[in-house]
């Protein structure tokens, strides 16, 4: 009988990098050398000093609509809410072992009193307020170590659409601890840091975006994101 050689990876050639695999055990500083080095369109994080590289496939149902779905209800929300930003697929750098790339993030702006604060070469730097993350493979993850990760480090908000199971999760920090958002009286799931930032998780998940727009126009219009704006004005920068 025969037996099959494997055939080994190729070296690097000298002075590069060598490439990200997943489970490699890194510092930051060395997954950034690593990560910049690799093929474009490579996406890969570093969760508790642990390399995890995001397949590249990326399926219509499980991944891309509703990323987008979710994307344009906070980018909605952004563009009527000035002080705050948002980014898709941004690398955050949480700590010393922890870059994350979430697929959405929100933020209070640094300048109008955000927790988090961008680096020189254009990183932000420290806890956003608000992750959100579409999870259909990953959920393990997402809510597990992840979840710690974010918790540990202030993220005062987090948001996980679990795709396959037809559910979105959305966690507030208190007291050092996350607890899952408690509903309004009408169902809706409202931010308490980002106020008027209004969800209808049911037509969310069923891809009624009709809905979910006008569920956030309802939020929008409401006196606490009125109030809200007023604050964001008003809020010190952060130095």
């Amino acid at each position: 009988m025969t037996i099959a050689q494997s055939t080994p990876a190729p070296r690097p050639a000298p002075g590069t990098p060598p490439p990200l695999r997943n489970g490699d055990r890194l510092s930051r500083d060395e997954f950034e050398r690593r990560y910049h080095a690799m093929p474009p369109g490579t996406r890969a994080e570093l969760i508790e000093g642990e390399v995890y590289l995001m397949p590249s496939p990326v399926r219509w149902d499980e991944h891309g609509s509703p990323q987008l779905n979710l994307a344009t209800w906070i980018g909605s929300y952004k563009a009527r809410t000035p002080g705050v930003q948002a980014a898709d697929n941004a690398t955050v750098r949480l700590d010393l072992d922890n870059e994350p790339q979430p697929d959405l993030t929100l933020i209070i702006a640094p300048q109008n009193g955000g927790q988090a604060a961008f680096s020189d070469d254009g990183y932000l730097v420290g806890a956003p307020e608000l992750v959100a993350e579409v999870s259909a493979s990953t959920v393990s993850i997402d809510l597990h170590k992840k979840l710690n990760v974010y918790r540990r480090n202030g993220v005062r908000e987090y948001l996980v659409w679990r795709v396959l199971d037809r559910a979105i999760d959305w966690f507030i920090l208190r007291g050092g601890d996350y607890a899952r958002l408690t509903p309004a009286a009408d169902g809706t799931l409202r931010s308490e840091i980002f106020p008027g930032l209004w969800l209808d998780a049911a037509a969310m998940v069923g891809d009624q975006m009709p809905q979910v727009l006008d569920v956030l126009q309802q939020g929008l219009a409401s006196p606490d994101h009125a109030n809200f704006l007023v604050q964001l004005v008003a809020r010190p920068a952060n130095k």
